[in-house]
């Protein structure tokens, strides 16, 4: 078996702008705050931090950020991925020499390329690190899926040791777990589908909602884990309506209102993206006082 980065909750984590740049200040308490409240892992720079409209230095000073406040107690993982095969490698060697845990690497973008084209593009990456990679397949954002057989096909390679799976396809996943087994570990990537993930053989979550909810998050996984599954279900299904006011917008537009009303400095949105709308709010509201109420 390769090497685990975490298992349970990892927390993709928003990262709080000013209007001049990075709140260090914010997500210093955030994460403090997730490390707190039982987070298995912080990921930094992924998509709900906002890596696209990170500038270069920014991406490397939060990444480096994050390690300083960490001090190893959980593991720190770094988005490092790009639609430029070069740019990913250079990004995920100042992410080892800064100390991360291991990285997670998007699917290419935008050019999207083949599947010899990713198995090319996370080749070339992994022969470059000595880091622990987690591939990252979300086709509704990058317009490519990673297949089963190219799963497979990574998984020989003895430093990518596992994928975030956001394709939402569960068959997928299965064939996934089915012919890569132990030497690729499978993370959810969409909250609503953590426990049909771990059903499968998946290890844990990259999680949106455990920014607003990590303990809540780390226990229906160990609660699943220790056999409690009725328990660990209830949980699920009982966060469900939350799960969809936090993407009723495109992510992290809803997670950053979401953090803001419970009393962070999130920030808004950088452009392209823009702040949640009024009737959207409402919902989202009302959906957190729900759950954290009962």
């Amino acid at each position: 078996m390769k090497k685990i980065l975490f298992k349970g909750c990892g927390t993709a984590i928003i990262t709080p702008f000013t209007k001049t740049g990075v709140n260090f200040k914010e997500l210093e308490r955030l994460i403090e705050d997730q490390i707190a409240h039982k987070a298995d892992s912080i990921i930094v720079c992924g998509t709900t931090g906002e890596s696209s409209t990170m500038t270069l230095q920014e991406k490397k000073e939060t990444i480096e950020f994050a390690v300083k406040v960490v001090k190893k107690r959980i593991p720190v993982i770094a988005g490092t991925g790009a639609n430029c095969t070069k740019s990913a490698i250079e990004m995920t060697q100042f992410a080892q020499k800064a100390g991360v845990d291991g990285v997670l690497v998007v699917t290419p973008y935008y050019n999207k390329t083949t599947q010899q084209g990713l198995i090319a593009h996370f080749k070339a990456i992994a022969k470059e690190t000595n880091l622990p990679i987690i591939l990252y397949n979300v086709p509704s954002r990058t317009g490519v899926n990673i297949l089963p057989k190219t799963c497979q096909e990574l998984s020989k390679i003895e430093n990518i040791v596992a994928i975030k799976e956001a394709s939402g396809d569960l068959s997928q996943v299965a064939e996934i777990a089915n012919l890569c087994g132990d030497e690729l570990q499978i993370y959810s990537g969409n909250d609503d589908q953590i426990l049909p993930i771990l059903s499968l053989g998946g290890i844990g979550v990259i999680s949106v909602l455990s920014n607003i909810m990590p303990e809540f998050t780390h226990t229906m996984i160990e609660d699943f884990w220790n056999q409690n599954i009725e328990k660990a279900s209830k949980a699920q299904i009982k966060a469900i309506p939350l799960i969809k006011a936090l993407f009723c917008e495109v992510n992290p537009i809803p997670v950053k209102a979401a953090l803001n009303m419970i009393g962070y400095e999130a920030g808004v949105p950088r452009l392209p993206l823009v702040e949640m709308s009024k009737e959207a709010q409402e919902i989202l509201k009302k959906e957190i006082q729900k759950i954290k109420g009962q």
